[in-house]
């Protein structure tokens, strides 16, 4: 597996990254998350404009923020596109937090049982107590071809959200 020293920040410290570091026109790396307790896969989810929002956990304020934020903007594409917020958060928890904050356009997945989300889209945090994954946000089209990647440099910064939902908004025309 492959391994990117010094690809983000956390609190300002250097940390690595392990996975590939992924690009506009790669193609979308298959995953095995969970939705609840049933296991979801990329050739799942809808085959429409996709976005993976990502984040460390849901029970931090920038977290809490990004899913939110994301979730209203959302709203006025509809069916025509499917959103994600995925961390290494359980399941229960995650459906606890989607409850308690309204949030009603994305929809979670864990990548708790084998971190698969996390290595292959290389954002699997290294160095730290506690797993989890960097702050990151991924566009994939109907085709299942990557069309938009932001890793926010600094893990507790917050991503462009304008960026993200454009690039959504044009791969879901």
């Amino acid at each position: 597996m492959s391994k990117r020293p010094n690809a983000v920040t956390f609190k300002g410290e250097p940390k690595t990254l392990v996975g590939p570091e992924l690009k506009a026109g790669d193609a979308a790396p298959d995953f095995k998350c969970l939705n609840g307790l049933s296991p979801v896969t990329l050739a799942d989810t809808p085959a429409k404009a996709r976005l993976f929002s990502v984040v460390p956990s849901l029970d931090t304020p920038v977290c809490s923020k990004q899913t939110k934020t994301f979730d209203d903007g959302l709203a006025a594409l509809g069916d025509k596109v499917a959103s994600y917020t995925i961390s290494l958060d359980l399941p229960f928890a995650q459906k606890r937090f989607c409850s308690a904050e309204g949030v009603k356009s994305m929809q979670t997945l864990s990548d708790v049982h084998d971190h698969s989300f996390g290595t292959n889209y290389g954002v699997l945090l290294e160095g730290l107590p506690l797993s989890l994954l960097t702050r990151s946000v991924f566009v994939v089209d109907a085709g299942g071809k990557v069309t938009y990647v932001e890793y926010v440099p600094e893990v507790t910064g917050e991503p462009n959200y304008t960026a993200a939902l454009d690039a959504l908004k044009q791969a879901a025309a």
